[in-house]
């Protein structure tokens, strides 16, 4: 028989090998334990701190999504959150599956599978909820806007008022006047994006004359500035807008060669008084 090497057993006392063998009975009946726990010894369980106990623990049958949830409210949970997701009958649940997408130790390559399956507000939540990544934020907002052309009106509203930038800037786009309106309001609104639309074919009479009246935005020279480059825009707005504007900006408005007739002599009648 070979002799094993001195120094793989430096240092091992027949105490040690005692010690392991003992741990690993202990850690077996453990997991016993854990296989034919009752659901309400399994909620004890899920906040055990030994990886190879909660990996048992999913494959108690009494394990719900009670005790998932609870679970998925922990932290250093390593392979779990996968384990979770490849478990068919554990991922069943829509509520394990939003907190599945939240959680920040779940492999970034299996959010965007769980995406298409969230509600679209949840979608939103889960955009406004610190600590989210970066990723994860990115992607739940793509599938927002991926979503936005089959969502009825009132959800369209609902978003406009409470959806991040880049949801805002795409539901301008669509160009609908109460959507618009509801944009306007938002908070994540950017001015260089509400200038692109005031430059843009959505920008209708109507669509102008809503971002003119806000007050939110009409005293912005720059959005005024888009508003009057627009041929769409209403004479009211020429009338209300080019008093005071400087000689520079009313030459810019003759040159441009967006306006109408009528639009540019609006304009040189406001060159006269200057």
């Amino acid at each position: 028989m070979t002799d094993i090497p001195k120094d793989l057993t430096a240092g091992t006392t027949d105490q040690d090998y005692a010690t392991n063998a003992e741990s690993g009975q202990i850690l077996s009946r453990r997991l016993q334990h854990v296989l034919t726990a009752d659901k309400d010894q399994l909620f004890s369980v899920v906040q055990d701190a030994s990886g190879d106990v909660l990996l048992a623990a999913l494959r108690n049958p009494a394990l719900d999504e009670q005790h998932l949830l609870a679970l998925l409210k922990r932290r250093g949970l390593g392979e779990i959150p996968a384990a979770i997701f490849s478990n068919k009958r554990l991922i069943e649940s829509y509520a394990v599956k939003f907190a599945l997408v939240r959680h920040p130790e779940t492999p970034p390559h299996l959010v965007p599978a769980m995406l298409p399956l969230l509600y679209i507000f949840d979608l939103v939540k889960l955009c406004q909820m610190p600590g989210i990544t970066a990723d994860v934020h990115l992607a739940a907002e793509r599938s927002i806007i991926q979503r936005l052309p089959t969502q009825p009106l009132g959800n369209k509203l609902a978003l406009a008022r409470r959806g991040t930038a880049a949801v805002v800037e795409s539901l301008l786009r669509e160009g609908l006047p109460n959507v618009v309106e509801a944009c306007l309001d938002n908070p994540h609104l950017k001015e260089g994006s509400l200038y692109q639309f005031l430059s843009s074919a959505q920008a209708t009479a109507e669509n102008v004359s809503t971002v003119a009246r806000s007050s939110r935005w009409k005293g912005r020279p720059n959005i005024r500035l888009a508003i009057l480059k627009n041929p769409r825009t209403p004479a009211i707005w020429f009338t209300m807008f080019l008093p005071g504007l400087p000689a520079a900006t009313l030459r810019d408005l003759l040159a441009s060669p967006r306006l109408t007739f009528a639009q540019k002599e609006l304009v040189r009648q406001a060159s006269r008084h200057k």
